[in-house]
This record gives structure tokens, C-alpha cells and sequence, in this order.
């Protein structure tokens, strides 16, 4: 009976921390990677229930489990690493899932042994956990959340790789029959638990934090669109602009205007203009990407500073975005009818400053709207073309002009 109870407080804390999360996740309006938390709890609690509710000795209890404990394994690794900004290699995860599923099988089929089994999924599980720290190393964030959530995962990884091989010495064979009563069973419980509420602990300090800097910048956001507004966008551009050129990095500036928005609002009016202002910067935050900062700068005027990004990329990103809007239907507007922008895109250069830059692109968005509209101007383009057709500068013959002397 104890063991029965023991059982079933894995699976309720499971439960309780991915209530939790939800919450977290709703209530804060939190990026996706906080209700991937709760979906991973949710997994292992599905997990731990068939583990204890199954019968022991049925030959699918540990391929069902494996399920249930890889997914929950993999989208608590994708979520963390998309905290971090990190991409986890999905395709190493489905392998790893595919090659201790066979030998899982192998082992099932050859014998009714548990302890082969446990050592084949621990394993599994670790090198799954191992290459997640990996990825999160990768990350140049470095904040004290980050480096807890790192040990934690890398203490994940180091315990399923040596935990079954551990207890297995103390208890070398474990018939599928008495598999709950053994001392294994015992200690997974308790490990188990342990490491849930330490990550669990560590993840909803990180989530309480974003919220409230979600709640600090939501002062500096725009009512209209949700992007930066002026004061926010300009704060973030200069400290990007000192980061690129700390780091080497490149830096990009995409302005857009609407065309001929003054003729939206004396038409359908003000009500239709600012629906078309909040598609425009709700396309905007759709496209570009997380590590992009996207801003309304004036009325109808908007600002995107394009990360680790080269002329070219940046200017097919406004191409994308022109296109894009080119054909966005307007719910104040007849359906027929379709607005369009104009761009101007530059790359920041050594030592520039905001306003520097800023001018450069304002310059081509000017020469976007002047030039015919809903179309992209590039300042580097124009740069480029001004320094190809300079004429050479005529060769000086030193030798002559000494024999002049």
C-alpha cells in the first residue's frame, strides 16, 4: 500500500507543475516555450502513471513509458533551448529515440529481465539530456537563471546515464514481476521527484521573471501594434549598434511607411487607419525574427533593426514584408482594396551612430516613396553605385616627376 501511494506523488506533482505553468503561460501571455513547460510535465506525468498503473509484467509497459518520458524529454529540451535562443537538434532526438526503442524491443523480446531494460532507456534519456546542455552552451546569455537551468539539466543527464548502472549493482537482476517492489523502483521514485521539483523550481522563477519584464515593457510599447514604441525602439537600436560593434556582428535598419495613408483616413476614416496600422505592425511581428526588434516609430511609420544580418538578407526581409502587405485584406476597408508601403533598408558601418544610420535609411525610404511606391531602396545599393562610377584617379609616374626635379 505504501508503495502504491509513493507511486502516485511523481505523477501529482507532474500534474500540479503543469497547472502551473498553464497558468503562468495564460495569465502572463508568455511565449510558447513556458507552455511547452506544462506540456512536458504533462507528458511525464502521463509517464509515471503508466508506469504504476500498468500491469508489471506485460511486455509493452516500458515501449508505452519510453513514449511518454522521450516526449516529455524532448519538449522540455526544444523549450528551454528556445528560451535561450537556441535551436534543438530534433532529428539527433528522433534518432536517439529510435535506436533505444529497437534494442528496448531486443531486450523485451530476449528476456524478462527489467535491469537490461532500465540501463537501454536511462541511456537514451541521458544522451538526450546531454546533448540539450550542449545546445544551451551555446547561447551567449549568461544570466544566473540561465546558468541554474544549465547545472540542472546537466545534473538531469549525468543522473540517467549513472543512476540505473549505480543501483543495479545492489540489485543485479529484476524479474518484470517484482519490478515495483524492488529497491530501484524505490530510488527512481525518489529521484525522479527530486529532479521535477528542482527544474520545476528553477523554470517558474525564470517565467515569474519574463512576466515581469513583460509587465516593465509593456510601458514601452505601442497600444496600437504591440511593437516598441519611438523612446523604446531608439534605446534598443543604440545598444545594439555598441553590441555589433563589440562583437563584430552586422546590423541592419528596415523603415516602412504606408502609401498614402492620409487618404485612408479621409476616406473610410481614422477607425479603418488604425486597423491598418495594426495589421501592418502585427505582419511585421509575425515575420521577422526573435532576435529582430520591431517598432512603431511615427503614425504610420515603422522601424525594424534586423540582428546579425548582411545588406542583402535585410533586404529581401523588406521585400518579403512588402509583398506580404501588398496582398493583407483590411477589415475597415472594401475588399477590393489593398494598401501598400514603401522601404528603405541600410547597414550600419563602423563607428555609426543611430541618427547616422537612421538617415541613411530614411534617405532610401524617401527614395522609395518619391520614386513610385510600394517598392524597397537600398542605401547601400546607392553607396555602392556612387563609389563604382568615381573616375580612377590618374597614376602618378614617380619617376618622371623626379626627372623634372
Amino acid at each position: 500500500m505504501q508503495t502504491q501511494i509513493l507511486g502516485l506523488l511523481a505523477p501529482l506533482m507532474a500534474l500540479s507543475f503543469a497547472a502551473t505553468f498553464a497558468v503562468l503561460w495564460k495569465a502572463g501571455r508568455l511565449r510558447r516555450h513556458v507552455l511547452g513547460y506544462a506540456i512536458a510535465y504533462l507528458l511525464s506525468a502521463l509517464g509515471f502513471l503508466f508506469t504504476h498503473l500498468l500491469p508489471a509484467d506485460t511486455f509493452y509497459v516500458f515501449h508505452t513509458t519510453q513514449v511518454f518520458y522521450s516526449l516529455a524529454s524532448v519538449v522540455m529540451l526544444a523549450s528551454v533551448c528556445e528560451r535561450a535562443g537556441q535551436r534543438l537538434h530534433l532529428w539527433s532526438m528522433a534518432v536517439i529515440y529510435l535506436i533505444s526503442a529497437l534494442v528496448l524491443a531486443l531486450a523485451v523480446h530476449l528476456s524478462s529481465d527489467v535491469a537490461p531494460r532500465l540501463v537501454i532507456v536511462n541511456i537514451g534519456y541521458g544522451v538526450m539530456f546531454a546533448m540539450g546542455v550542449t545546445t544551451l552552451l551555446t547561447a551567449r546569455r549568461r544570466t544566473l537563471i540561465d546558468m541554474g537551468i544549465i547545472a540542472i539539466i546537466a545534473y538531469q543527464a549525468l543522473d540517467f546515464l549513472a543512476r540505473p548502472t549505480v543501483s543495479l549493482l545492489f540489485e543485479r537482476s529484476i524479474p518484470a514481476e517484482v519490478y515495483r517492489d524492488s529497491i530501484y523502483y524505490s530510488l527512481i521514485g525518489l529521484a525522479l521527484g527530486v529532479k521535477g521539483v528542482s527544474l520545476a523550481l528553477v523554470l517558474i522563477g525564470a517565467s515569474i521573471a519574463e512576466w515581469t519584464t513583460e509587465l516593465r515593457e509593456s510601458s514601452e510599447r505601442d497600444a496600437l501594434t504591440g511593437l516598441r514604441n519611438r523612446g523604446s525602439f531608439e534605446q534598443v537600436m543604440r545598444s545594439l549598434l555598441t553590441r555589433a560593434q563589440i562583437e563584430g556582428r552586422s546590423l541592419s535598419l528596415v523603415v516602412a511607411d504606408i502609401d498614402h495613408f492620409k487618404q485612408v483616413n479621409d476616406i473610410w476614416g481614422h477607425q479603418a487607419g488604425d486597423q491598418a496600422i495594426s495589421g501592418f505592425g502585427e505582419l511585421i511581428g509575425n515575420m521577422v525574427r526573435g532576435c529582430d526588434t520591431a517598432g512603431r516609430i511615427g503614425g504610420e511609420e515603422f522601424c525594424i533593426a534586423v540582428w546579425n544580418c548582411d545588406n542583402e538578407p535585410a533586404h529581401r526581409l523588406a521585400e518579403r514584408i512588402r509583398l506580404a502587405f501588398a496582398g493583407l485584406k483590411h477589415s475597415g476597408l472594401n475588399d477590393d482594396i489593398r494598401l501598400t508601403a514603401s522601404f528603405g533598408v541600410a547597414t550600419a558601418h563602423k563607428g555609426e551612430t543611430y541618427e547616422q544610420l537612421f538617415a541613411r535609411a530614411d534617405e532610401a525610404l524617401y527614395r522609395a516613396k518619391s520614386g513610385g511606391r510600394n517598392c524597397v531602396e537600398n542605401a547601400e545599393e546607392r553607396r555602392r553605385k556612387e563609389v563604382s562610377s568615381d573616375p580612377v584617379p590618374e597614376l602618378i609616374d614617380l619617376e618622371r616627376v623626379a626627372v623634372n626635379r
